[in-house]
């Protein structure tokens, strides 16, 4: 059985900045709460190479991993996997971008497995992933929207 997460929230705010802003890898740390650092080891036209390293876990783990990120601006999507894959055989990661009258609609799907040996198995990983994946986008949104009101830009820009 493999894993399989899909979670989307609204953000109100101008397409523009909800794509600069959650595409601005270097800037992660400021925009996830879980993320200490980010090192990019390379880029190649719009796909991007990059080291995360997580805050330390409640036992004081610190974990870090590769990911390769493919943005498609035009398509309003970006394809993700990592490369390092640590306790994963795989995890492939979708996000999908829409506007709406009402801002626009991030969506992160998220295709996984654990390993056989993996401290974990997928189950967990799944209902971890959606709990995390609702705080993430929570905190994105609210320091998206935070940035837009700073700029007065209106709250949504439908086309």
């Amino acid at each position: 059985m493999a894993g399989h997460t899909e979670n989307e929230i609204v953000i109100a705010a101008p397409l523009d900045l909800v794509w600069d802003m959650t595409n601005d890898i270097e800037n992660w740390p400021r925009l996830f709460s879980e993320y200490a650092s980010v090192e990019i080891l390379s880029r190649d036209g719009d796909t991007t190479t990059f080291r995360l390293t997580m805050h330390p876990d409640e036992n004081g783990t610190v974990w870090s991993w590769v990911s390769e990120r493919t943005a498609d601006r035009d398509a309003l999507t970006v394809r993700a996997r990592r490369v390092e894959t640590g306790p994963f055989q795989y995890m492939d990661i979708r996000w999908e971008y829409a506007q709406l009258p009402e801002g626009v609609r991030m969506r992160w799907t998220q295709d996984f497995a654990m390993k056989p040996d993996a401290p974990v198995d997928d189950t967990w990983m799944t209902r971890n992933i959606n709990r995390n994946s609702r705080v993430q986008m929570a905190l994105i949104r609210d320091r998206i929207e935070q940035r837009a009101r700073q700029a007065g830009a209106p709250a949504a820009m439908a086309d």
